[in-house]
């Protein structure tokens, strides 16, 4: 009975090695509820077509377009609003020749063999550059941005855009120079290269493999040169996860996060790493439960936030674990400053090219192998990157991984969510109400929902969970827009836009600061977005604890009554609009114990319960909600327990006790005759009368199948017997009754063939009301039979011999075929048949014998032969 009243919400661990983590987290440190979304909302603005694999996008702060690749087409959306019919559309298919070449390469012909857009960028200040797979044929072209149409022939993009949808893929147009980090086609290792303008580099393979199975999620460029006292140059961050190399006795994984640095102005070496990146350095990532020596190590997403200042800048990723049939993510923060002090802290070393890196403790050269050409440099003659020392290049060529890793802010994750495959994220900057800037996240699931949080002092607090799609599917891109207060999220099916903040659903002051968003504020009448306010002064905004400033402010609370007989259960409801808070009861002032087994109340999560009222049960219950120790008044209940109540007049019609009246509303006379229908007197007799009738339909059904059964019992046909064989008399039939017989015969008939007549025609006998006809030797007997179980199909019927020259007329069958005496008695298999050998005889005129009485005279002196007493339905 208890479960039709109550919602019981539980979190399940996702594997025994996250339970145990959880189990330790919980006894070490308190638990943090605010990593459960606070609310759950949907609806908002969609751009679907008929094309699929939305995962490219592009939007700028000064332009009013979002353009999105999709499989085989990219659009311009309005930017305000992309549900508008103002879309415009490049449509860009692989050739059927193509498609045709992409399926005889072994490809997916439903998934793989399409062009789907991996580049979308911006070129130059008139066109677009954009490439595509081309069904496992690279190609890229220009955009003209007017006019939204291909400026010219499409070119090759072996070496700017990888081979497949799905590979690891990452590309920055920066001055038009195109950087991209991939595995480019089939047989190449990942790679990072700069394909335009010359000079085309890329990274080394041998002596030592720089890149080791790597899978790109992300790149950067930080313009480390502005403000630069010793000029130096700016930097390209790239982000993968890769096959580990390095020797440890704290973690055991085959793949780690990393995170790789070149320089812009890199123009490879003269002689040593020609046509390779003479800047090229590498290092780890962590992100870990350092307590447990729990580590995260599949980098999924990178968001950088550039700050005011290069130094500034702070790179967010989205971690998740190795092993694939358990869901869990983490999001870790890393300042800029920590990667590049990781960059310049001692070099690992590997003797052999299957040995585990170690740290090198040798002398390093000058200047130091990996740094980008400054004005020190430029100084001593070294202008570029040519200029370098081949002992340096050597030395850069065979060292390219760093010992020290890269730890996030406050050494531990920002996030850490079981049950939760984060895919995407994108990041901004909301000034709060006490002049401290606050980071906001935007982070997309694997399953389509999109979670709203806030940074505060180094730990997330999930605002909002928005569900983004009907049916589950991932995201694959998330952007944001400060100009136009929006989030676009893209995923296989289509693009989403929402707003950045959803203040208006926020309907009192307590509901206002117990979100912690820093975009809303309580202004005494509404929520409001603090961005558009002028006067942020008298707003009301707790960002760091969310519980005070609305004391002195007033709400409503919904006021409700109820009448109800002794003995009954009444459930009153309260229905809490934040997953984040709890319901609290109290009756006339004081907290009901809800959990005592003879307290006669129960309490869920939807509301109260009182179990066979009693008279003392009478009063004013209200529903408080407890979130961050604030008991906040929701609905009141005035509740009335009567020993018996008035029934109500014949025909007129009732509702039940537990509907909800409205909140300033008492119960009428109606509501109180309509309690009478659920005394216990007359739901004793409504459960009586169900019963009885429940009764009589079995009884019904039971006759109905009965009789059916009969039916099909008594209609069976063709089963066969040779129990009457033995019955028949050999010379009391003649050819004459035989064929008669068979003439006339309406069931199945059963015919001898054979190569000679002797004198006879095959009987066919009809069983009918238990009594053997003669002039046969096989019977058909219905029900009889017994089928032989067996899986195997039957194995044809012996051919037929062929028709005899001479026959005589009286043995002459249908389709001229006589009758005659098989020459072997054998059976096989579940098609069991009965084949006789002739004996030698006295009289071997074929004419001279009727076929009975050759038979009898077979079976007499062959009785050692094993006939089946009861052959199964192919016995023929």
């Amino acid at each position: 009975m208890l479960f039709s009243y109550f919602v019981i919400y539980s979190v399940n661990c996702i594997s025994s090695l996250c339970s145990k983590t959880a189990s330790k987290h919980d006894a070490t440190i308190p638990m943090r509820h605010d990593y459960v979304p606070r609310f759950c909302l949907e609806g908002y603005r969609r751009f679907e077509s008929s094309a699929v694999n939305y995962s490219t996008m592009l939007l700028e702060a000064d332009s009013e377009r979002l353009y999105v690749g999709a499989r085989g087409a990219v659009f311009a959306l309005n930017a305000s609003d992309i549900s508008a019919s103002s879309a415009l559309t490049i449509e860009w298919e692989a050739s059927t020749e193509q498609k045709l070449q992409c399926v005889l390469k072994g490809k997916d012909n439903k998934t793989e063999c399409f062009n789907h857009i991996r580049l979308l960028q911006r070129f130059n200040s008139t066109h677009l550059y954009m490439c595509g797979t081309h069904a496992y044929m690279p190609l890229c072209a220009y955009v003209d941005e007017k006019r939204f149409v291909m400026s010219s022939q499409p070119e090759e993009g072996k070496d700017k855009c990888p081979y497949g949808p799905t590979t690891g893929f990452t590309a920055l147009i920066i001055d038009q120079q195109i950087y991209t980090a991939s595995r480019y086609d089939f047989w190449s290792f990942p790679d990072i290269r700069r394909n335009a303008p010359s000079p085309a580099l890329k990274t080394e393979n041998a002596p030592t493999r720089w890149l080791n199975e790597a899978d790109f999620v992300g790149s950067a460029l930080v313009r480390e040169s502005l403000g630069s006292s010793d000029g130096d140059d700016d930097k390209i961050y790239f982000f993968f996860t890769e096959k580990s190399q390095e020797q440890s006795t704290t973690y055991s994984h085959s793949r780690v996060a990393r995170v790789a640095r070149i320089c812009k102005g890199d123009r490879g070496g003269h002689l040593t790493l020609q046509k390779r990146w003479t800047s090229f350095l590498k290092t780890r990532l962590t992100c870990s439960l350092p307590e447990y020596d729990f580590h995260f190590n599949m980098l999924r997403s990178v968001f950088v936030m550039h700050g005011l200042a290069p130094q500034d800048t702070l790179f967010y990723g989205i971690f998740g674990l190795e092993w694939k049939n358990v869901k869990a993510s983490a999001v870790c923060r890393f300042a800029l400053s920590e990667v590049q002090e990781a960059f310049r802290g001692p070099y690992m070393e590997s003797q052999d090219p299957g040995s585990t890196w170690k740290e090198y403790v040798g002398k390093i050269p000058e200047p130091r192998p990996g740094t980008c050409i400054t004005g020190k440099l430029r100084a001593k003659g070294m202008n570029v990157s040519t200029s370098l020392p081949d002992e340096v290049l050597d030395f850069v060529r065979r060292h390219p991984l760093m010992s020290h890793q890269v730890q996030p802010a406050d050494r531990r994750p920002l996030l850490f969510r079981r049950t939760t495959d984060y895919t995407h994220m994108a990041a901004t900057v909301v000034q709060g109400v006490d002049e401290q800037m606050y980071h906001v996240l935007y982070m997309g699931t694997d399953e389509g929902w999109l979670h709203k949080a806030v940074d505060i002092k180094g730990q997330l607090h999930i605002i909002e969970e928005l569900q983004l799609f009907e049916e589950p599917e991932p995201v694959t891109n998330v952007l944001l827009s400060t100009e136009r207060t929006s989030v676009y999220v893209s995923s296989p099916s289509g693009v989403v836009q929402l707003p950045l903040s959803n203040c208006e659903r926020y309907t009192s002051c307590y509901d206002c600061i117990f979100s912690r968003d820093p975009h809303c504020g309580w202004s005494g009448a509404e929520c409001v977005d603090v961005v558009t306010q002028s006067k942020r002064s008298s707003l009301i905004q707790d960002i760091q604890h969310g519980r005070t400033g609305c004391e002195n402010t007033g709400y409503d609370v919904v006021q409700r009554s109820r009448s109800v007989r002794v003995g009954d259960d009444v459930l009153l409801q309260c229905e809490l609009n934040s997953n984040l808070a709890t319901p609290s009861w109290t009756l006339n002032g004081s907290e009901v114990q809800g959990y005592d087994l003879n307290s006669g109340f129960r309490t869920g999560t939807d509301g109260l319960l009182i179990i066979e009222a009693r008279q003392d049960q009478s009063g004013l219950y209200t529903c408080h909600a407890v979130e961050n120790d604030i008991k906040v008044a929701i609905v009141t209940y005035n509740v009335t327990i009567s020993p018996d109540l008035p029934r109500p007049p014949p025909g007129e019609r009732t509702g039940t006790f537990i509907a909800t009246v409205p909140s300033t509303e008492h119960p009428s006379s109606d509501g109180a005759q309509s309690l009478h229908l659920l005394s216990p007197k007359n739901m004793e007799a409504m459960y009586l009368s169900l019963i009885t009738v429940l009764g009589g339909l079995c009884v019904v059904l039971t006759v109905v199948l009965a009789y059916v059964g009969f039916c099909l019992r008594a209609d069976q046909r063709g089963k066969y017997s040779l129990r009457a064989a033995a019955a028949a008399h050999p010379s009391s039939k003649r050819s004459s009754r035989c064929r008669k017989q068979h003439r006339n015969s309406a069931h199945m008939e059963l015919k001898t063939v054979s190569s000679h007549c002797n004198g006879v025609c095959n009987g066919v006998s009809k069983l009918h009301n238990g009594d053997t006809q003669d002039g046969g030797f096989l019977q058909i007997v219905p029900g009889e039979a017994q089928t032989l179980a067996s899986n195997d199909p039957p194995p044809p019927a012996p051919p037929l011999p062929p028709t005899p020259q001479h026959t005589s007329p009286e043995c002459d069958f249908p389709n001229g075929l006589s009758a005659t005496l098989p020459s072997v008695l054998r059976r096989m298999n579940g098609n069991s048949y009965v084949l006789l050998r002739q004996s030698d005889s006295e009289n071997t005129s074929p004419l001279s014998h009727c076929f009975s009485e050759e038979l009898n005279r077979i079976l007499e002196k062959r009785k050692h032969t094993q006939l089946l007493p009861r052959p199964d339905e192919s016995s023929v």
